[in-house]
C-alpha cells in the first residue's frame, strides 16, 4: 500500500552503539554498559514497601499528584532546596521527567501559537531538542562557555521573541555545567518567556549546595524563604536521587498560573503516575540517608573511572555536578574513542553528537556501575 510520507523519526541515539557492544566479547565479564545513566543500586527497603504494599492498584490515582506525594515534594524543597512552594497550587506529579520535558512543547503552543521557538544548552539532553521538533517547533540550541554554563548573551532578541521557553539543565547533563539561575529567571522575566529548569541531579551538585531557580537569593538551608516563582518552574526526579528510574515519578514546581494550565492539560491526556509509584515516590522523598549514601558511592566511582578512562586519553576532570564524566577523545574522533574502550576494558560510553554537534570531541561515561564490576574493569587494565 502506497501512503504519504509525514514525520519520520530519528534513530534513537542509544540504539546506534548496539552494533558496537560484541567488542567487549573479549573480555571475562563481557560487557559493562555506561552510556546509559541507568541506576544500578537498589532503592531502600522503605520505599520497596511502600511500592508494593500502598493498596492503591485499583483506582484511577490523581494526575497531579496525590496530596500526601506533592505535601512530600514540597516538604523537600524546604529541606534541601532551602525554598517553600505551595503544595496546593504549584507542585504537581510527572510521570519521571522526560516525558515531561519531550512533551511541554506542544502543551506550551497550544497555550501560545504565535510562538514557535524552544531555546535549550547546545550541549544536552537529547529530549530537549527532540520535543521541540514532536512539537513542530524551531529548537535553537544556547552556546555554553568554557565551563559549560549556558550563555544567556548568546540569545538572539529575534529568536527571544520568538520563544515558547527557555530551557536550562542544573547540573548539566552530560558536562556537568552549573548555570546562574538566578540570571535564567531574570533573562525570562524581562522578556515574558517561562524558563524551566531541569534539576533532576540536584541532589549531586559536587560543587556548592543544590541550586534552585526556585529563589534569587541563592540555596541556605539554613534558613527558609518563599519560593519565587514568577515565571519559572522547577522540574525534579525520583529516578536519580532514589534509584527509581523504572518507577517513573517526579515532579514540577513553581508559577502557579503554568502550573495549573499543565495540570489541566495533562488531565485531559491521561498522565497519570500509577498509585504505587506515588505512595514510593514519598517514602523516597522522607529519607535523606539513602541519598547521602549514594552521593559517596557516585563519587568515589567518578574518581575511580576518571583513571581508567585517561589511561586511554587525556584524564577527564570531575564533574561540578552529576555523575557523568565528560572526558576529550584522542584526535578529537569520539567514536573511535567508543571502540578503543570498548576494545581495550569493555566499558560501552556514550559518543558527544548524541547531545549535540557541538560535542562531537568529547564521549559521557555514566559511574552507573557497581562496585563489584568497577574493581572487574580494573582488572582488565592488567
Amino acid at each position: 500500500m502506497n501512503a504519504s510520507v509525514g514525520y519520520v523519526p530519528p534513530p534513537y541515539p542509544y540504539d546506534r552503539l548496539d552494533e558496537l557492544k560484541p567488542l567487549a566479547d573479549r573480555h571475562d565479564g563481557g560487557l559493562v554498559d555506561l552510556s546509559i545513566g541507568t541506576p544500578v543500586d537498589p532503592p531502600t527497603p522503605a520505599v520497596l514497601a511502600a511500592l508494593g504494599g500502598s493498596d492503591s492498584e485499583r483506582g484511577y490515582p490523581p494526575s497531579i499528584g496525590t496530596p500526601e506525594l506533592r505535601e512530600a515534594a514540597a516538604h523537600w524543597c524546604a529541606e534541601r532546596l532551602g525554598v517553600q512552594v505551595d503544595s496546593g497550587t504549584e507542585v504537581a506529579a510527572t510521570i519521571g521527567s522526560k516525558e515531561f520535558v519531550a512533551g511541554l512543547p506542544h502543551w506550551l503552543r497550544l497555550r501560545t501559537p504565535e510562538r514557535d521557538t524552544v531555546l535549550f544548552p547546545e550541549v544536552s539532553y537529547p529530549s530537549y531538542a527532540m520535543g521541540a521538533e514532536l512539537a513542530g517547533c524551531r529548537a535553537v540550541p544556547v552556546p555554553a562557555d568554557e565551563h559549560w554554563s549556558i550563555q544567556l548573551d548568546a540569545i538572539s532578541d529575534a529568536d527571544a521573541e520568538r520563544a515558547l521557553v527557555l530551557w536550562v539543565n542544573t547540573p548539566g547533563n552530560p558536562a556537568g555545567g552549573l548555570d546562574d539561575l538566578d540570571a535564567a529567571a531574570r533573562w525570562g522575566r524581562e522578556r515574558d518567556v517561562p524558563v524551566f529548569s531541569d534539576e533532576c541531579y540536584a541532589e549531586f551538585t559536587w560543587d556548592g549546595p543544590p541550586r534552585t531557580i526556585l529563589t534569587q537569593a541563592g540555596v541556605d538551608t539554613a534558613a527558609v524563604v518563599r519560593a519565587t516563582v514568577d515565571g519559572v518552574v522547577a522540574v525534579h526526579s525520583l529516578s536519580k536521587r532514589s534509584n527509581l528510574a523504572g518507577v517513573r515519578v517526579g515532579f514540577y514546581a513553581g508559577d502557579p498560573e503554568l502550573v495549573h494550565y499543565l495540570r489541566e492539560v495533562r488531565k485531559h491526556a491521561g498522565f497519570m503516575v500509577p498509585g504505587p509509584a506515588q505512595a514510593a515516590a514519598v517514602a523516597a522523598l522522607a529519607d535523606q540517608v539513602h541519598v547521602a549514601e549514594q552521593r559517596e558511592r557516585y563519587r568515589n566511582r567518578l574518581e575511580r573511572l576518571a583513571r581508567i578512562v585517561g589511561r586511554f586519553g587525556p584524564e577527564p576532570a570531575l564533574p561540578r555536578g552529576g555523575f557523568y564524566l565528560w572526558a576529550t577523545a584522542p584526535d578529537g574522533d569520539a567514536w573511535a574513542f567508543t571502540r578503543t574502550l570498548l576494545t581495550e576494558v569493555g566499558i560501552l560510553v556514550s559518543p558527544g553528537e548524541f547531545y549535540g554537534s557541538a560535542a562531537a570531541d568529547r564521549v559521557r561515561v555514566a559511574a552507573v556501575l557497581t562496585d563489584d564490576a568497577l574493581d572487574m574493569v580494573e582488572s582488565r587494565l592488567s
